[in-house]
């Protein structure tokens, strides 16, 4: 099969055997997505070698219960042990023999196939298209902040960053009624948010020490420190991005202030594709581009361009 191979920081095509392991279902890959994860790791973020990829809509050509054959779609990352402590203790994302698609020990889907337990599919609804379907794993992901926090319609809510990741926070935050503000750097992802609605706020109008929540997206030292500023005391500051390297911060002012500091990635599938199904929010105002899986190269080169948003990969 036909797939795009990183190593030492470098991306490749390249002809692979189809990969097949014991008790996993084979899965015919329909589209699949470059997100931000993919281009730091090509940067070196994680030292990975293998297939890269991780968000995907397939189809179900093999599989332990046969009864899967022929299903269309998406996939949790992380494949997991249901042994170890966490596993047991309902931590299952953090399993300690965890492998993750495309970013830890297992082959991701930037590929014509890719494996993944039946523990880890979804069934795709039938109104649900291939293009909103691909964007599963980073809708739960933008889900997973209401699995952590309560969020209601009299909160102040400050979202710092509006890409591709910003984009599904802003629609799912806008659907509790909260007091929602982003701060959008592009022109064309704050026209994405107005035409939704979501209100807009420039850096210099954020009132510092005011919000009740504020979520950072930016995955930069300058986001952080603009959340930081803005989160009053005893306020919420969910992290939704990494991090590279290391950050200096004063974790003595957020000592003071009690601030409650949440890292937030994984979410629940099954919550965001019906939130696709129903029609409540529409990733696909997002993509920008689309590539055969033959060009991907020229694809991770398009998606690398600043403020650019989802370019998606097709294998047909």
């Amino acid at each position: 099969m036909l797939a795009l191979w990183l190593e030492k920081n470098q991306i490749s095509l390249r002809d692979l055997p189809q990969p097949k392991k014991p008790n996993e279902a084979l899965i015919k890959i329909r589209k699949a997505g470059i997100c931000s994860t993919d281009l730091e790791l090509v940067k070196g973020y994680y030292p990975y070698t293998g297939i890269l990829g991780h968000e995907f809509v397939g189809e179900v050509v093999d599989a332990p219960d046969k009864t899967w054959v022929g299903a269309r779609v998406a996939g949790e990352i992380n494949a997991v042990c249901s042994a170890c402590e966490a596993c047991l203790n309902g931590r299952r994302t953090h399993c300690e023999n965890r492998t993750v698609l495309g970013i830890v020990n297992r082959d991701g889907v930037f590929a014509e196939y890719t494996t993944l337990p039946l523990d880890n599919l979804h069934r795709v609804p039938d109104s649900v298209s291939d293009e909103a379907a691909v964007f599963t794993e980073p809708l739960a992901a933008a889900l997973e902040i209401q699995q952590q926090i309560q969020i209601k319609p009299t909160d102040r809510v400050l979202l710092v960053g509006a890409g591709r990741l910003g984009q599904l926070i802003a629609q799912i935050l806008a659907l509790t009624g909260c007091d929602l503000h982003v701060v959008a750097r592009h022109v064309h992802q704050q026209n994405l948010l107005t035409a939704r609605g979501i209100r807009l706020i420039a850096e210099g109008e954020i009132q510092p020490r005011k919000w009740d929540i504020v979520v950072e997206a930016t995955g930069s030292s300058d986001g952080f420190n603009l959340a930081r500023k803005a989160i009053h005391p005893r306020g919420t500051l969910v992290l939704k991005s990494t991090y590279k390297g290391e950050m200096n911060v004063n974790f003595s002012s957020i000592v003071v202030d009690e601030i409650t500091v949440i890292g937030s990635r994984c979410g629940p599938f099954e919550p965001a594709l019906r939130l696709l199904e129903n029609g409540e929010v529409d990733p696909t105002v997002l993509i920008a581009a689309q590539y055969n899986l033959s060009d991907i190269v020229k694809g991770f080169e398009r998606a690398s361009q600043t403020g650019m948003l989802k370019v998606l990969v097709e294998t047909e």
